[in-house]
This record gives structure tokens, sequence and C-alpha cells, in this order.
């Protein structure tokens, strides 16, 4: 006698209800038996062994009442199978499940907002994605996370229709159409519970502002949860920084209008007194260096208890300690508070920890820069005590390489061992290939092109390899350099140069002159490193220049010119100098100052001596705002009894001197012809203001920038300083000033700048040049 007994589960009921009411229902029929075997019916991706795991019994066992429903709710609770049937065939358990598809894709259509592999991972924390099981629950758990991410980013608005499409082999395609709509905009922030401060002064701390005239560029007014938490955060600072030590406030309350265009928050603000220091104390393991941590504490006592002071006395501590090798030093500040007088008492305990050494520097992300270009660059060394210090000089000497976007630089234990840490450094190559394009337009010169092509990390090896080729009707230049950082182990850099380049000046009737400066040579220079920062410089060059197709018309200074030196000279150039480079990054810098001086002296039949001086200071301004200086000078006199040659004569106008005026068109003009003659001594000031570019946060180098430029060419030595054919020129030689806005990007292509210039002090017979642009140029 055989008897069938079927247990069907029911999709949608609860599992654990649903067994007992089966097993409740087959209590007087079930009769308990050995099973003998067990034969799964339905699986296509999941192996049966799977199944069998999920069975409360095994063959030559007694399968009873109990155990049919704790299978059914086992083999559902899995998550695997949508439906299960369990059939008895004689002593043979039949167990029948219909597989849950696998999700086969995960797409998204209309998403613009975020990146689709950040999202997928999003998902993939919820338990959604590619090659999980598909279930209609986990599906509305995906889209709520999908929609949550666009609340963040203040998208109230957005509606997300998920597709799902049958795919052969019981699997689906996901694909989520979405429709981002408009960013909800702060139609107003209000502040209650303030007494000490005025609406105003807190609203100044925030980022986040309500709708106004220059919302559009800032995009201060465009809601971010993200955002907000930083805001109280900031909030927070103020009142700490204040001595506000019992400043507390609620949960943010973030209204939105019917319609989800305007959002409205309120913050309540619990301000409580401030608090003076009443005395400031250091406890804890100081290893007998109680002096020298007592001179790093900022806040003393009397003072307004201050959160900035306190953490920068931290920060300073800390630091000090890691140079010394305490990596993992912990220093807690404790304020204990007496609330009758609002004083309180402030201790610092340090914990310094265990002195630690590096046991290894592991350097990523360099796909192309060989490890020993960045290696060398570190002062930091290893299976010598962490110093902080070096670590920290060891990564600005990275980033100054120019090689990179960005380098991070980490330590981790060493798992197993406590005195013994790894130093991490992370870099995300930029291209260093660089394509130097250079685009004009003026009155003289019309449209001029500048091209060129270097190599700064040539084949990862950290040297540098150039051809510049200038292309403009009024130039042919040809320049092949080659420079070798570390020509010697200890630093010292070797540079060999060649160049060609022949020059045909503007004369006054818009035409190009029939004469010729033809110039060729070569330099070989060597730098030697005499701290982290400075560094001395000397070389020698060879150089021959020619003047060749002089006609009447020739300008008159070019005329005098070789009356005096005659059409061919030879000379010898020495130079010597003096550089200092303490900026933080060289591609985009934040902070510290770059200064150069340098002199050449020429001899035999040129002779000559020209002093040049550089010097750039940047100063930040807030986290994204910086303001840089730059003062440039030249002076050059001769020796031996003859006039300063002409061709040597130094140009300022355009871009990296004086924007708003034609390039090379400040000084001296021709007093026959007007042409711009340059001169023998050279001024130039700049003050830039670098300003974030809206929605560029990832590029460091994207910038908009205000400035202000001021400069003088003119001559030593007695020189004159002519104003052209019948004074075109009312004061050459006098201070230009310009400003304008501009803008500056680190492109593939180079560094670019564009500029919209006018002149401040624009005399008669000056040559304007509004826009500028050029790519391959710094300041």
């Amino acid at each position: 006698m055989s008897f069938s007994r079927k247990f069907k589960f029911a999709r949608r009921a609860l599992p654990a209800l649903l067994s007992t009411l089966l097993a409740t229902g087959v209590a007087n029929a079930f009769t308990p038996f050995v099973v003998k075997d067990i034969q799964v019916n339905g699986v296509q991706r999941v192996d049966p062994g799977t199944v069998f795991t999920y069975l409360p019994v095994r063959v030559g066992e007694t399968f009873t009442e109990e155990q049919a429903a704790e299978a059914i709710q086992r083999l559902y609770s899995s998550g695997l199978f949508s439906d299960v049937k369990i059939d008895t065939t004689g002593d043979v358990l039949v167990v029948s499940v219909q597989e849950r598809p696998t999700i086969a894709s995960v797409s998204f259509n209309g998403m613009r907002e975020f990146d689709d592999k950040a999202i997928i991972k999003s998902l993939l924390q919820v338990g959604f994605g590619t090659g999980r099981v598909f279930d209609r629950s986990m599906l509305e758990r995906a889209e709520f996370e999908l929609k949550q991410q666009y609340l963040s980013k203040g998208k109230y608005g957005v509606e997300i229709t998920p597709v799902i499409t049958p795919l052969p082999r019981n699997r689906v395609g996901v694909a989520f159409d979405i429709f981002e709509g408009d960013l909800a905009r702060i139609k107003e922030i209000n502040i209650v519970g303030n007494q000490a401060f005025s609406q105003g002064t807190l609203l100044d701390e925030l980022e986040l502002t309500d709708s106004g005239l220059m919302t559009w560029y800032t995009g201060t007014d465009k809601y971010s949860r993200e955002k907000l938490e930083g805001d109280m955060e900031r909030l927070r600072s103020f009142y700490l920084d204040r001595g506000y030590l019992e400043y507390s406030a609620d949960a943010p309350q973030v209204t939105i209008s019917p319609d989800r265009r305007d959002i409205f928050i309120t913050l309540t603000l619990h301000e409580g007194e401030p608090y003076t220091v009443r005395s400031v104390r250091l406890a804890g393991e100081l290893l007998e260096l109680e002096p020298q941590l007592q001179n790093l504490v900022q806040i003393k006592e009397g003072e307004v208890f201050s959160a900035t002071k306190t953490n920068n006395t931290v920060k300073a501590i800390s630091e000090y300690l890691g140079s010394l090798g305490y990596a993992f030093a912990n220093v807690n500040p404790n304020p204990v508070l007496d609330r009758d007088s609002h004083e309180a008492d402030l201790t610092f305990y340090v914990d310094p920890g265990r002195r630690v050494y590096v046991r290894r520097i592991e350097i990523g992300g360099n796909t192309r820069t060989r490890d020993e270009v960045i290696r060398r660059e570190f002062r930091q060394q290893e299976a010598a005590w962490y110093d902080s210090n070096s670590i920290r000089m060891s990564r600005d000497r990275v980033d100054r390489l120019g090689y990179f976007n960005e380098v991070n630089v980490s330590t981790s234990p060493v798992p197993g061992s406590p005195d013994q840490v790894d130093v991490n450094v992370d870099v995300k190559e930029k291209p260093t290939g660089l394509i130097n394009l250079g685009v004009g337009y003026g009155s003289t010169d019309k449209v001029i092109l500048s091209a060129g092509i270097s190599q700064d990390n040539i084949f990862g090896s950290g040297n540098t390899l150039s051809l510049n080729v200038n292309t403009s009707k009024r130039n042919r230049a040809l320049v092949v350099a080659h420079t070798d950082p570390y020509w010697t182990v200890d630093g010292i850099s070797k540079t060999t140069s060649l160049y060609y380049r022949r020059t045909e000046p503007w004369d006054a009737r818009d035409s190009w002159g029939d004469y010729q400066i033809t110039a060729y040579g070569g330099g070989l220079n060597f730098g030697v490193p005499i701290t982290e920062y400075d560094r001395i410089f000397s070389g020698i060059s060879f150089e021959h220049n020619k003047l060749s197709r002089l006609s009447a018309d020739t300008p008159r200074a070019y005329r005098d010119y070789v009356n005096e030196y005659g059409e061919g000279t030879n000379s010898v150039i020495f130079n010597v100098g003096w550089s200092k480079d303490t900026r933080d990054s060289a591609l985009a810098p934040t902070k510290g100052y770059y200064a150069r001086l340098s002199g050449d002296v020429s001899t035999m039949d040129l002779r000559y001596y020209m002093l040049h001086g550089q010097y750039q200071h940047y100063i930040p301004l807030g986290r994204s705002y910086t303001l840089a200086f730059n003062l440039m000078g030249d002076w050059g006199k001769t020796y031996g009894g003859k006039s300063f040659p002409v061709i040597k004569n130094v140009h300022a106008g355009g871009i990296g001197t004086v924007r708003g005026y034609e390039g090379g068109s400040l000084g001296p003009r021709d007093i026959d012809t007007n042409d711009y003659l340059g001169g023998s001594r050279r001024l130039v000031a700049n003050a830039q203001l670098f300003l974030p570019f809206p929605g560029a946060s990832r590029d460091r180098t994207l910038r908009w920038f205000l400035f202000a430029d001021a400069g003088q060419v003119s001559t030593t030595g007695g020189g004159t300083c002519y104003a052209g054919v019948n004074n075109h020129a009312v004061d050459p030689c006098g201070w230009k000033y310009s400003a304008g806005i501009g803008l500056s990007w680190e492109s593939p292509l180079g560094p670019l700048q564009l500029s919209y210039g006018r002149p401040l002090n624009e005399k008669e017979g000056d040559e304007k040049q509004a826009f500028q642009f050029q790519i391959g140029t710094a300041f």
C-alpha cells in the first residue's frame, strides 16, 4: 500500500505559518516512514547537493510530519526557490522545486548624476546585483536605495521605473529607467535658538545658502545631505572655537514644497555659555619631553576655550612624536567643566605608543613611471625609524615632479609586528607628453601659431626630452633639449640643448621685414642640490648670431648693431644661479614659494652680462581659493665700451608678463620703423586669485582666476627710450597696468591658459590685445 502526501508552499504566505498548517492538516493521515531514496526535480542552476543540505532527513532515517514542515520552511527560506513541493512515492522522498531567476545584467537608462560603477557597488551592499537571485522584495530595496542616492543630491523629483526582461536559462535582465528631474533648490534656511550670534553671522559659516544672485554660478543653493551634515559640523566648530563647550544641535528639519522644487531647512541650536580656560597641563607618558611638548601647546590659561587651538595642539604634539618614530601617538584633550564659574581645566593626555620603524615603502598606481623615479625623491628610508617630517617632505617632493595628478601617502601597521609599519604611496599619473600650442591675434602679427612637443617623463625614467618648433610667420625655431635630473645618485642634474632660431621682425608698413636674425648654438648645464629645497646650477653654451638681408628699410637699431658688431658674431656664455622651491605641487600650487636668481656672462664678440630674478608665492585662502604673486626682473649691461646688443633685449606684453597688451609690445620702439625693440631692463609683477571651477571639484588643476598685472621694459646704462617714428608711442617705457579674468587648466595637451585683459593706464600708441590663449605656458 502506498500513500501520496503533497505539501505545496504558497509563494507569498509566511513559511512558518504555512508549514504548521500543513503539518496539522495531515496529522491523522501521515505515517512516518524510513526514507530509502531522495529524488530532486526542477533544479537547473542549483546543484542537487545544495537541496540535500536544507533537508532535515537523510537516506535510512525516519521521515516525520515535523520534518516535512521543516523541509519546506528551510528550502523556501534559502531564497533560491519560488515554489517547493514534497511528494512521497512508497519510501522514496521526491522534492520538486521551481528556481527563482538570477540577475544576468543591471543597467541604467537616463542616469547622468552618478557613475554606473558606483551605483552598482552601492546596490550590491543591499544584496542586489549581477549573479544574485532575483526577488521582488530585493528589487524594491534596490529601487529604494537608488532613490535615496538621488535624494541625497537634492533630486526630489526623480522617477525610477524598473524594467524586467526575461532571458534564456531562467535569467532576467534588470534595467532602471530614470527621470532625474530638476534639483530642488534651497528657498530658505532658518536658525532657531541662537542668542549670542545673529542669524546672518551663522549663515555666513554655512556652505549651503538660499537662492541668490550668484548661486547659478556657485551652486550653493543646491541641497545635498552631505553638505548639510558638513554645515552642521561647521556650526559646531564655530561655537567650540568661541568657548561654547555645551553647544548642541537638534537634527536639522528639511521640508520640501508640494511641487518638489523648493527646500526649507530649519536648524535648532542650543548654545549654552562660553567657557574660559582655567588651567592647561600635560599628562600621560611624556618620555621626559615635557619642555618640548609644552612649547607646542597653543591654548593658554585665561583664554576663551578654542577648539581650533586645541586641535592644533593635538596635531603639533602628534607630529612631533611622529618625527621621533612614534607613528601611532595618541593625544586626547579632556576639558573638565566647572559649570558654576564657566571655567574649564584642560588636560592633554599623551600616549606615544610604541616606537616603530618602516619595513617597506610600497608604491602603486604608476603604470608608466618607474619605481626608482619615486623612490629617489623619498627622504624616509626603509628599515629606518619612522619620521613623519621626512614622509611629509617626501610626499611634496614627489608631487613637485609634475608627473602625477594625485599623490597620496599613508601608513599601515605590519600584522604581527607591533613595531613595524609600511608606507604606501599611491599615485595617479597624468599625461607627461606635452604638445605646446600657442594662438594669438594682434594688430601687427595677426594670427600667430606655435607648436612643440616634449616628454617630461620619457619611458618612465624621469628624464625630460623636448622638441619645440615655432611655426608662426614671424619666427622659425627648433629647440632640442634633454634633462637627466639624477645624472648622479646624489641628485646632480644635467641638461643638454641644441637650438636654431630665425626671426623676421615686423616693420612699420604692416609687412614682414626683408632682414632676418638667425641664431644657433648648444649648451651644457648642471644643477646641484644643496638642501631639500635649494639648488645651485651653472653651465656654458656657445651661440652664433647672424643678421642677413639687410636693407635701407631695416630698423635703425639693427643697422646700428651691424655697424658696431658686424653681421655675424660668436659668443660663449657662462651662467650660474640658485633656485628654491617649497611649493606643495608643481601642477596646481596652493601654498609655498618658488625663487630663482641667475646671471649670464657673455664673452668673445658679444660682451655683456645679464641678471635674472623671479619669485612666486602662493597663499591658501580657505579650502578652495589661492592667492598667488609673481615678481620677475631682468637687468643687462655691457662691458668693453660697446652698447647693449639689441638681439639680446628682453620683452614683455601678453601671457606670462602683462596681459591685455600685445606680445612683446612694451618698451622702446625703433626710431625709423616703430618696431618693438624690447630693452635691457624688465620688471613684471602679477597678482592672481584662483577660484574653483563649478562642478570640477575632482580636477584641482581646472580653475578660474582674476588677475592684475604690471610691467615695464626700458634700457640701462643711460640708454634712450625711443618712442618710434614721430613719437608714435607716448610712454613706451613707462609702467603698464592691466586687469582681467582668465581660466587655467592642466589639459591633456599641456597647461592651458585663457585670459581676457584690459589695460588700466592705456596711452596713445600702446598696442592692446584683449583676448589671449595659449597652451604650454606657466603663471
